[in-house]
């Protein structure tokens, strides 16, 4: 899984000042950066939205939270309150149940409920059972970065720089050591819907069902459904469906060729394209094809696998593999 982590302030605006002048920007991105390591020593994705003591607005955090197709966010902060006696840990995330007019959220976010629960639960529990801080439990709540995204998304609260027992602990590079790998544990044990990026998508029923079916995979955790398929992607859709390895070819030597990638080609002859590598990922299903005499190549010499495959090609591969899997040909 990919985590986009969030440091809460830098640069301009530090954050909250507490006991003894501890910054909370600095606390912050301390612990963010330790947050890192640990989901990287266990095979993560992780990127952060600043790595050093830098400005982001809330909305340049959303937006690059949303460009790295991940799937989570978590912004981590320290608390701060005008009474010293306030103490503890909390996670805030959005809840579509507590609606606020002023602060409306996204309309993925609306969707991604019992998501955002759900990582916040397990962040606040790894996190409480390391810092041993006051548990005071889960927030619905409408900051920025947790209802504007389309991710399941919440806000860490670690603990109270303005308390003097929550401060030393947040003082204590030990003890940051201890939430980071708390927080780090939450998100280990959650687990992302498959294909976050259909969460809201009109498609996901259909995605689903093909995919239980073994039909297609993702990329990473992502579906990309908006995106064009490559020909590589839709001829490897074609061999899971028809089984290449089955198939009897439909073409003769003396077929005519009516497409100039697509089509019959005289003898069956496995050809090789400069653009199609061994290392390939689709090498083995293009050689499949070209027994089968579904393709050929360019006069170039390629096969281009990485383009985007147009709807005459899709049209002219389904009808010859209709035909190669009809009971009787037509007439």
């Amino acid at each position: 899984y990919k985590v986009v982590l969030d440091a809460g302030h830098g640069g301009s605006d530090p954050g909250a000042t507490g006991v003894g002048g501890l910054r909370e920007t600095d606390v912050n991105l301390d612990i963010t950066r330790k947050v890192r390591q640990a989901l990287l020593d266990r095979g993560y994705e992780v990127v952060m939205t600043r790595n050093t003591d830098t400005f982001l607005s809330l909305a340049q955090r959303v937006e690059f939270a949303n460009e790295q197709q991940a799937d989570l966010f978590v912004s981590i902060h320290a608390n701060a309150h005008s009474s010293t006696k306030a103490n503890g840990t909390m996670v805030l995330y959005y809840d579509s149940a507590y609606p606020q007019e002023d602060y409306p959220a996204s309309s993925a976010m609306t969707q991604l409920t019992p998501y955002s629960k759900d990582l916040a639960q397990r962040v606040q529990d790894g996190l409480l059972a390391q810092s041993g801080t006051k548990d005071l439990g889960l927030t619905p709540s409408a900051v920025y970065v947790a209802r504007m995204g389309t991710i399941p998304s919440i806000l860490v609260e670690t603990a109270f720089l303005t308390n003097n027992g929550d401060a030393a602990l947040l003082a204590s590079d030990g003890m940051r050591s201890k939430m980071a790998i708390g927080i780090a544990n939450g998100i280990s044990a959650y687990e992302p819907p498959l294909f976050t990026d259909t969460l809201v998508h009109w498609s996901r029923p259909a995605v689903l069902r093909i995919k239980n079916k073994g039909i297609i995979e993702g990329v990473g955790n992502n579906y990309e459904p908006d995106r064009a398929l490559t020909r590589a992607e839709f001829l490897t859709l074609m061999d899971r469906v028809f089984n290449f390895d089955k198939l009897p070819s439909v073409c003769t030597s003396n077929a005519s060729v009516t497409s100039n990638v697509y089509g019959c080609a005289a003898g069956t002859a496995t050809k090789s394209y400069a653009d199609l590598p061994a290392t390939h990922w689709a090498n083995a299903v293009f050689t499949k094809a070209g027994k089968l005499n579904l393709l050929q190549g360019y006069a170039d010499g390629t096969i281009r696998p990485n383009r985007a495959i147009t709807r005459g090609e899709v049209a002219y591969l389904f009808n010859q593999l209709l035909q190669m899997t009809s009971p009787s040909k037509p007439s």
